[in-house]
């Protein structure tokens, strides 16, 4: 008999990965840019799906460790939420008050996993943009980024978050990383462009593959002259998993903090993750728009990465991520009023 655990893990993905693809061959069928319009209409559907599930929990939310009995709630309560406190003492309450604390658990799992992604989105901006690469390709390798993160993310939750204690170096790597490529982006002038060849990463995968100079289109791979050539836009989605497997390691770890239950934190951070690719196109958007807001952004990826090199002593300071969501508010919203209040200077001699 299969256990109802893997078969609500089973219709769970099944779910996200039918939305996807309706999302990718239905809706996106054709390379576009994705307008400010769609991007909050998919922003919107995601935030719903996320709230049905939260109904689901409170209703059901038994039903993922097949909890029949007072026995088996007493084993799972004991597992993956020894800070429950039961204050009824009939079966069906003291479900009822399981679901409650796991429901809510969860949400609280969402919101902070949420406010984590956002840093994750200027970074990705910065791959993309520091690529070059096209604006019409940005939403189908985002969509390959996203069906990626859910399958690492699955892995790297069910192997277990004390990864993060072997290889803590690598985010002292990825935040110093982070700190200069924001310097840089901060000061260099608008009509510098970089050639995807120039990046370290691009020439260490070049002595093993064969990497064409342009885009094509948005191929990841094809055969040029008998021979296999990856495309640049392979490179970053390389590029954009490595990102989001760094992020885990810090994101994954804070809602380990509210549940211990594996299944509660993998849909918080999933439903977190899929909903990452819309908000980026609304941010994406309003860099277009307003002149300031990329260095907003350059200001952010410093803020990020110095969060990544001290984030030890954040911790121990009690740093909330409810401090990151203000700095990253307060910086978005300074960079569009600058926008709107300081004209460019053809503006102003008209």
């Amino acid at each position: 008999m299969i256990a109802p655990e893997l078969l609500l893990m089973a219709g769970f993905l099944v779910l996200i990965v039918v939305v996807l693809m309706i999302d990718l061959l239905w809706v996106g069928r054709n390379s576009h840019v994705v307008s400010a319009k769609e991007a909050f209409i998919w922003s919107g559907v995601w935030i719903g799906l996320a709230l049905l599930f939260y109904l689901f929990l409170h209703q059901w939310g038994h039903l993922l460790h097949g909890i029949n009995s007072p026995e088996k709630l007493a084993v799972v309560q004991q597992k993956f939420a020894p800070g429950l406190r039961f204050k009824t003492s009939g079966f069906e309450s003291m479900l009822q008050e399981y679901r409650n604390y796991m429901s809510l658990t969860y949400i609280t799992g969402y919101f902070i996993e949420k406010t984590l992604s956002v840093d994750n989105i200027f970074v990705i901006l910065l791959i993309l943009r520091g690529f070059s690469v096209p604006l019409e390709n940005y939403k189908t390798v985002l969509f390959w980024g996203v069906l990626g993160a859910v399958v690492l993310r699955f892995i790297f939750i069910f192997a277990g978050a004390a990864l993060i204690h072997q290889f803590e170096w690598i985010l002292l790597i990825f935040g110093g990383f982070l700190v200069f490529q924001g310097g840089k982006i901060l000061f260099q002038r608008e009509e510098e462009t970089k050639d995807p060849h120039d990046y370290a990463i691009v020439r260490y995968l070049s002595r093993h593959f064969n990497i064409s100079k342009e885009y094509h289109s948005n191929k990841f791979w094809l055969r040029l002259d008998g021979r296999l050539f990856l495309t640049p836009l392979c490179v970053v989605l390389v590029l954009i998993e490595f990102t989001d497997l760094l992020f885990a390691m810090d994101s994954i770890p804070a809602v380990f903090s509210i549940s211990l239950d594996p299944f509660v934190v993998f849909f918080s951070n999933i439903f977190a993750i899929i909903g990452l690719r819309a908000l980026f196109f609304l941010i994406a958007n309003m860099v277009d728009k307003f002149r300031f807001l990329n260095y907003g952004v350059s200001i952010l990826l410093i803020f990020v990465g110095l969060k990544l090199l001290f984030h030890t002593h954040l911790d121990s300071i009690g740093f909330k991520p409810a401090y990151s969501l203000l700095f990253i508010g307060l910086v978005l919203i300074g960079s569009v009023l600058l926008s709107v209040l300081i004209k460019p200077r053809e503006t102003m001699t008209d």
